[in-house]
């Protein structure tokens, strides 16, 4: 019986570590962002919020064409790059996790901007009648009581990283141990008629993906019986 080769493996480990960088810097840089997006009453937010979530509606080929020319030689992204000595971003782990965020940020954004919202102002004004400051009222009033979102954006920004494939292929190619994941590696086997191959690692997404959606949708609806008592 087939089974995963050597170079399987490394490309679900390639996946795994690719899902865990993004998400850490989808929650950084998103957490502030979806702050803004929910408390915030700029003419802005509408723009903000609609560049947010393009990911949502455009081809990903579209977003690694757009990404690949902004970091490559002749682009803003890859000028900045190189004068900083860090060289070119495509066809490199780092590109991949570029990639991965601008994709994969209305997944993180969204739940935390949403949690945000729910929080309403009554308990930021009660804190701030206690004297407390901006930064005591967003670390110690809003983010536990936004814990909720951040856990559904941690587990949608790492699941939707895990699948992706036409971003991470345009950004990164196809090189093995460096910017080959599961994905990519899937696409290979089934262009090399090696469908039994592909059978395992897809049969590991579909298991993955159907482990996510169960785990949200038990929080969404422990959380719900729970507001019923």
């Amino acid at each position: 019986m087939p089974t995963l080769s050597g170079a399987d493996w490394s490309a679900i480990r390639l996946t795994l570590e690719l899902a865990a960088a993004s998400t850490a810097v989808l929650l950084l840089l998103g957490t502030p962002l979806a702050w803004w997006l929910a408390c915030t009453r700029s003419r802005w937010k509408g723009v903000v919020g609609a560049v947010v979530a393009l990911p949502l509606v455009l081809p990903p080929t579209v977003i690694g064409f757009y990404l690949l020319v902004a970091m490559g030689p002749n682009g803003p992204v890859g000028r900045l790059t190189e004068a900083l000595g860090l060289g070119l971003l495509p066809f490199s782990f780092a590109g991949l996790v570029v990639g991965s965020v601008v994709y994969s940020l209305p997944f993180v954004v969204q739940p935390l901007a949403n949690a945000f919202e729910a929080i309403g102002r009554r308990p930021l004004e009660v804190a701030a009648t206690l004297r407390a400051g901006p930064w005591d009222r967003f670390f110690n009033v809003a983010l536990p009581l936004a814990r909720p979102g951040f856990v559904t954006a941690t587990i949608l920004g790492f699941a939707h990283t895990v699948g992706e494939f036409g971003v991470v292929l345009m950004i990164g190619g196809n090189i093995p141990e460096r910017t080959r994941v599961v994905s990519v590696a899937i696409y290979d086997h089934v262009e090399a008629l090696e469908y039994a191959q592909a059978h395992w690692l897809s049969a590991g997404m579909l298991a993955f993906s159907f482990v996510v959606l169960l785990a949200l949708y038990g929080r969404r609806r422990g959380h719900a019986g729970g507001g019923v008592g």
